[in-house]
Formats: C-alpha cells, structure tokens, sequence
C-alpha cells in the first residue's frame, strides 16, 4: 500500500465471507452488505462460473440498487506467478470502481482472511480507500457442526493446517495438537492417510468433502475411504477421543 491519505469521497472494498457453501450460513450483515454494493466481485473458475457467487445468489435477487458484477478468472493452482498476476489484474479494476465512489464486495468462500484470495487484494489495495471485513463461516467449523463433534474442550489444544505442509510439519501437528484441522487435503490425501497411520492418529480422524454443499460427503471410519486424490473442498478433523482435565 501507498502512503497516501485516506480519501473519505472515495468508494470502499468490503470482503464478504459467504460461509462455507450453504446460501443459509450467509450472515446477515454479509447477505446486507452484498445487497447495497455497487460491484459484485468474485473469483471464477476457467468456465466462468464462481462458487462464491452461487452461494451469494439469494443475497442477489433483490438488490437495493442496480449492480455490476465482476469477475476475476482465476485457475487453482500452486503456481504462484499466475495467480499474482490475476491479483494484480483485480486490485486495478477494483481500484478504477473505488475512485468513481463505488462499493466494490468481494465475495470470499468461508472467511476472507481465513486461507482467503481477499488476504491478496487487501495487501495490494491503496491506502487511499477504505476497506472492510466482514468474516464468514469458516469450513472447519461448519465441518464440526455436521459431526457434532467438540472441536475442542477444556485444555485441549488445537491446531490448523493445510495439506501443502511437509511430511514433518503434518507429523509434529498430529503429535503435538489435541485437534488438527487439515484443510485442502484433497490432492494431498493418499500422503496424509499414511501420515495419520504413521501417528496413530488415523482413528481419530474424520474425512468430509464440499461441506454444507449438495454434494457433501462424510466419511467418520476411515477405512472406507479410497486412498486415491480427492477434491480441493475437502478436510480432515482429527480429534481425541479422551478428554484433557
């Protein structure tokens, strides 16, 4: 960011946490916020479509003013070059909308600054504009609402991580922490099953893709789920069953 003044004539970037993929788990600050906004942004996928944006639809129907949308193509990759430059790209037209007095929401599946694109923008963003949170439903806890399942308890400490980690950070977790959270498992999962087999923490894990979606899945017993890649929405929670006084 620049070091320039804020300018209160100018518009305002919001990032809007949509939750985890059930349009019901959308807050209602978030479901107001995306109803005033002037610009929709949100990422979309190489055919154009946005998860985000189905999850915000019920919020759309009935806008307070008339609206732009704003997609922003972005392919999920661990190359960081193209993803920065699709950054890059955002933060500029997002800017053009900003000095014309627009508020510009940026819809963010679960948290914004949760594993949230919206991290990215906010540190490209001029200081010049003003800018907002507001947070969502992380998946991990929409994950543990469907098992009912403590995430923690009492002393009981808890850690989160992504799949992307080495063989030794996901082993110091899983010995160390009370929970884990492993998210963006899917690609990784053939590695962090035998992780969890090598820790004695495979029966303590659960396995849920898509959470809160249609197309949810939930595996509590291991043993039934193929070791084969899995998709980019899906998590492990691994938790003990003994509890910590």
């Amino acid at each position: 960011m620049s070091g320039a003044t804020l300018n209160i004539d100018k518009g305002r970037l919001i990032g809007v946490g949509v939750g985890p993929g059930d349009p019901e788990l959308l807050t209602l600050k978030a479901f107001r916020a995306i109803q005033a906004a002037d610009v929709i942004c949100y990422l979309e996928n190489e055919s154009g479509q946005s998860q985000a944006l189905e999850i915000a639809s019920e919020a759309l129907k009935d806008p307070i003013k008339t609206q732009q949308y704003l997609g922003v193509r972005f392919a999920m990759s661990r190359e960081r070059v193209a993803a920065n430059a699709a950054y890059d790209k955002a933060i500029m037209q997002i800017q053009e909308e900003l000095e014309q007095g627009k508020t510009v929401a940026f819809l963010c599946e679960g948290d914004p600054l949760f594993f949230g694109s919206f991290t990215y923008l906010l540190e490209r963003l001029d200081s010049q504009f003003a800018s907002q949170v507001i947070p969502g439903i992380p998946a991990f806890v929409a994950a543990t609402a469907e098992l009912q399942l403590p995430l923690t308890v009492l002393k009981q400490s808890f850690a989160v991580i992504t799949g992307r980690h080495s063989d030794a950070k996901i082993k110091t977790a899983l010995l160390e922490h009370d929970a884990i959270v492993i998210m963006k498992a899917g690609i990784e999962r053939p590695r962090l099953i035998a992780l969890l087999k090598e820790t004695n923490r495979f029966d303590d894990a659960n396995y849920l893709e898509y959470v809160s979606r249609d197309q949810q899945k939930v595996i509590r017993d291991l043993n039934q789920l193929d070791n084969v890649a899995g998709p980019y929405f899906s998590l492990f929670v691994i938790t003990r069953e003994e509890l910590t006084a």
